[in-house]
């Protein structure tokens, strides 16, 4: 090993050295990195060396250079939309990214009382339980559980949806084209068994998102708790005052009548 560290360009052991630690979190998005002379004791090599290095990991698009500033770990997070319904598989096919499934479970199962509630249906009815790990170009970064009316979809489960996005066959197949839902997103700590399944080291962060997803009519065609990996995701949406200020303004004192 000592040999082929030799045989290497110290400018080269020097990328190896930020990737890594830019890979395993070590250095975080947007941090900073030490300065050229701070780097330059660190490794042990001039600063000739160092600014190599820096700039083929900012040519790769590893690290941004502020000038004046400093160096800095690029975010490579994706934004991914809180405003508009998609399902996984159509949002980030969006962004050019290759989306398959993993399929962990795919069954009928009695609705619960929880489920019940969820989905509008009586206790006992026949429930579509999918729970999926969802690749993005061939790298774990979310665990989909999906909840459905059996009678809604009848025979859904003959569908591959290790390749076949859910939302696609509802609305091609069966005719009940998600339109609408209500969403919870909150951060929490992965358990041992979502962390083995996203490949993340606890301790880890991830985004549970819990969400009732409904027809036009109303109807609730999809219950589906979930966790997406928090170093692959930012949430963005657009905002706009829902009302003038005027509006928002307590009026406490009494208006001028004119004279």
């Amino acid at each position: 090993m000592a040999r082929e560290e030799e045989a290497k360009p110290l400018y080269q052991i020097v990328v190896e050295s930020i990737l890594n630690q830019v890979n395993s979190g070590q250095l975080e998005a947007n941090q900073r990195l030490p300065s050229e002379s701070e780097l330059c004791k660190i490794y042990s090599v001039g600063r000739n060396t160092i600014r190599r290095a820096i700039s083929e990991l900012v040519n790769d698009g590893v690290l941004r250079t502020v000038p004046g500033v400093g160096t800095f770990v690029v975010d490579t997070r994706l934004d991914k939309t809180a405003e508009y319904l998609f399902g996984f598989s159509q949002e980030m096919e969006f962004i050019g990214k290759k989306v398959t499934s993993q399929v962990l479970e795919a069954t009928i199962i009695p609705a619960d009382p929880i489920l019940s509630r969820r989905l509008q249906i009586q206790l006992g009815a026949d429930v579509v339980f999918l729970n999926r790990v969802r690749l993005m170009d061939g790298e774990p970064t979310a665990i989909e559980r999906s909840y459905l009316p059996h009678m809604l979809c009848p025979g859904i489960l003959e569908h591959d949806f290790s390749v076949n996005s859910l939302y696609e066959i509802l609305s091609t197949v069966y005719d009940k084209r998600p339109d609408h839902g209500e969403q919870v997103i909150e951060a929490s700590l992965a358990t041992p068994e979502v962390s083995e399944l996203l490949g993340l080291t606890p301790p880890a962060v991830v985004f549970v998102f819990r969400r009732e997803t409904r027809m036009a009519t109303g109807q609730v065609v999809e219950y589906v708790d979930s966790e997406l990996r928090a170093d692959r995701f930012r949430f963005y949406t657009n905002l706009r005052l829902f009302s003038t200020p005027d509006e928002f303004a307590f009026r406490r004192l009494p208006l001028k009548v004119a004279s």
